[in-house]
């Protein structure tokens, strides 16, 4: 059986298609105004690099914050619920979930079964999303693939004082114009979201073992320094970006007696 999930993000828009529960392709576009449409692209991408048509899918399921405008989706799951039962197909033995996108984090506690037992969110302060670090990129003038390799040059520790992003990105400046270096500011950006990162896992009770996901795993300058503020090892899985739509995916295996409806 061919099921798909789709993850509609503040930025991206993800979608895998499984074969038996296995991963068999993914699909990545910008979500930019067009939700509907970015779902529908990324899931033909998805699609074309598995070789196959739409009608070999049997059921879609979506999750992310736009998941309401997909409407060709048989059905959809909570982002926590996504994360959870991805997770758990690929690393079954985590208890404690990361999950932090453009837009928002949270933190799971999931028992051994994949039920998520405790959680807390952080969708009011920026400075827990991917989003802050986009900002505080543009103004140290740099990629954002770049800030965290370069974070791991700093030569020296430097606490941001403002807990706000509007803030912080005036603090950022005029470090810059200071003539600290952009190794210790990219250092002090990450210090910052690892901080509060850190603060919603332990709200619910970190638990061994932890995994994080989300676009935001992939920058390694964030995950050094949630580990030193944890004082734990990170698992991190392969394309953490698609962990969500993977366990959407399954959930729409899992729900095969809702009637197919037609992908435009």
């Amino acid at each position: 059986m061919i099921t798909a999930g789709i993850d509609v993000g503040h930025s991206f828009t993800k979608a895998v298609v499984v074969k038996n529960n296995n991963l068999l392709s993914t699909g990545r576009v910008p979500s930019g105004f067009e939700v509907k449409q970015a779902a529908t692209k990324a899931l033909k991408q998805a699609l074309s690099a598995a070789g196959l048509y739409k009608n070999a899918i049997k059921s879609v399921t979506v999750t992310g914050n736009g998941k309401k405008e997909v409407d060709f989706a048989n059905g959809s799951i909570t982002e926590i619920g996504a994360a959870a039962r991805g997770v758990m197909k690929i690393f079954p033995q985590a208890r404690t979930v990361v999950d932090v996108g453009a837009e928002g984090s949270r933190a799971l506690k999931i028992n051994e079964n994949g039920t998520v037992i405790n959680f807390a969110i952080n969708e009011k302060c920026a400075t827990g999303t991917g989003s802050f670090v986009e900002t505080m990129c543009r103004a140290l003038e740099i990629k954002l693939e770049e800030i965290g390799p370069l974070s791991l040059k700093a030569k020296q520790t430097i606490v941001m004082n403002s807990h706000c992003a509007v803030f912080a990105e005036s603090e950022v400046i005029s470090l810059i114009h200071t003539q600290v270096s952009k190794a210790d500011i990219a250092r002090a950006v990450n210090h910052a979201m690892a901080s509060r990162v850190a603060s919603l896992v332990r709200r619910i009770g970190l638990k061994k073992e932890i995994v994080m996901i989300g676009g935001v795993a992939k920058n390694p300058g964030i995950i050094s320094e949630l580990e030193k503020d944890l004082k734990i090892k990170l698992t991190l899985l392969d394309r953490p970006d698609f962990i969500s739509a993977l366990g959407a995916a399954l959930t729409a295996g899992e729900k095969t007696t809702h009637k197919h409806k037609k992908i435009n």
